[in-house]
């Protein structure tokens, strides 16, 4: 007979969409099993850039300081050409510091070092990751799902999220196709290597003389003695991933010679791609990351809008076990996320080809759900510029309360601004910071949702209560 493990949530995929989705069920007291096909968490640097938005998310989820520890700001480029430094080059238009936006420039981290920073936390918190477990079919019934395992054995859980990856074997299983473009045919090459010769000052692009294809990028990862080399080849070329030849690669279009290269330490290569999935659910299974949509590398929207899928997905999914939600409650997942990943799939071929520049948009600071059947705005006429229901709740000061300090936790918080909140106004579960008028808000009644996006907004109190109550808050 098949042994069988039982847990509310499994997560298919250790990477950071799986292991963000853990982190924030764990905290919320959910038993969730993360299980990985492969050995071990994956070794490579692959998304290495952190939005603003997501350094957001890392503060609420207790990892932002390891995060900041173990990263470090973007160099300036430094165009090459016949082994000649020929001039910098800005990589990401400028953005200053705010009382509403703490963070604000991309934060550079290898892949494998967030996957080990959020791994850790997961552990803090009681979850698991089972590593070498395959899941190699999926069946559903009015209860729950069974996945199969490769291994043997079989894992029952009440919900599956799928965090595997653009290969997904969930999705595939599940029959939701996922359709896209090539956004560029030429293939490319990606590695973590040993250099020497190179400072570490600068992130160094190649660019070929001659119009070829045959473009070179080498960037110093922070926190790590690597550099991540970005190569681009002709369509329909071979690419070597051998030690000997990623080497001969960086020679080939570079001053360096083959022996400044010191040890390669992972590699791979891809055709970028852009490409959405038609559902991001099918029953009790949901897709996450880059299960649920595929992004060109550039830009840095990939792994960040993925964690975005795991933070809007975790708060609903905790609700919806506990009973104090509508199972409908999940149908918002797919209707505030598909829209969102869909953009930044725009985005991010608009930049692999040139055409945005890694700004303002690339640091996801201005999506929200103002279209969202759970975003209520009861207010007759808000200022322009002003937060409205849907948007991401900016950080502040209000009467010496942080209000991201306010904010974090799984909870959902209150916030009367220059307007009277009466006693029993809202449950004992939800925060209340009271204060004056605030510069981003105004005045009014603001009501964040675990995620950090003001779900109902009022002049008054009035109506509150009964938006909680569609949550199981009372009020």
């Amino acid at each position: 007979m098949e042994t069988v493990t039982d847990t509310d949530v499994l997560i298919v995929g250790a990477g950071p969409t799986g292991l963000a989705l853990g982190v924030d069920l764990a905290r919320r007291g959910v038993d969730a099993l993360v299980v990985e096909r492969g050995a071990g968490l994956f070794p490579g640097s692959r998304g290495k850039g952190m939005q603003p938005r997501t350094m957001e998310v890392f503060d609420d989820l207790g990892v932002v300081d390891a995060i900041h520890a173990a990263g470090g700001t973007y160099p300036v480029g430094m165009i090459w050409q016949n082994g000649q430094r020929v001039g910098e080059h800005q990589m990401f238009d400028p953005a200053e510091v705010s009382e509403d936006s703490p963070y604000n420039e991309p934060w550079m981290v290898p892949q494998w070092r967030t996957q080990e920073i959020l791994a850790a936390r997961l552990a803090e918190l009681g979850g698991t990751v089972a590593f070498g477990r395959e899941v190699t079919g999926v069946e559903q019934d009015a209860d729950g799902v069974t996945a199969h395992l490769a291994s043997g054995g079989a894992v029952r859980a009440r919900y599956l999220v799928a965090a595997d990856g653009g290969r997904s074997a969930v999705r595939r299983a599940l029959g939701i196709g996922m359709p896209g473009e090539t956004v560029d045919p030429s293939p490319m090459l990606v590695a973590d290597v040993r250099i020497s010769g190179l400072d570490r000052d600068h992130w160094h692009v190649f660019p070929p003389a001659d119009g070829s294809p045959h473009f070179l990028a080498v960037c110093p990862l922070a926190g790590t003695e690597d550099f991540q080399v970005v190569a681009r080849f002709p369509e329909g070329a071979a690419v070597d991933l051998s030690a000997d030849g990623i080497p001969k690669v960086i020679a080939e279009r570079s001053h360096l010679a083959p022996e400044d290269v010191t040890e390669v330490r992972w590699a791979s290569d891809f055709r970028p791609r852009a490409a959405l999935a038609d559902r991001f659910r099918a029953g009790r299974v949901f897709l996450a990351g880059d299960a649920a949509h595929v992004h060109s590398p550039a830009g840095g929207q990939g792994l960040n809008t993925s964690v975005q899928d795991a933070y809007n997905l975790g708060w609903k999914l905790g609700a919806a076990l506990t009973g104090a939600a509508p199972a409908g409650l999940l149908d918002s997942y797919e209707e505030e996320r598909r829209p969102i990943a869909a953009q930044m799939l725009d985005l991010s071929t608009g930049v692999h080809r040139g055409e945005v520049r890694r700004g303002g948009a690339t640091r996801q600071l201005g999506l929200g759900y103002r279209d969202s059947s759970l975003t209520v705005e009861t207010r007759a006429t808000v200022a322009e510029g002003a937060v409205r229901a849907g948007d991401r709740a900016p950080d502040g000061s209000v009467d010496g309360v942080r209000l991201f300090d306010a904010f974090r936790g799984p909870h959902w918080t209150l916030l009367a601004l220059g307007v009277d909140l009466p006693g029993g106004a809202v449950g004992a579960s939800v925060r209340v910071v009271r204060g004056a008028a605030h510069g981003a808000y105004g005045a009014g009644v603001f009501l964040v949702r675990p995620d950090g996006y003001v779900g109902w907004a009022g002049d008054t109190p009035e109506g509150v209560g009964g938006y909680l109550r569609r949550f199981g808050l009372g009020g």
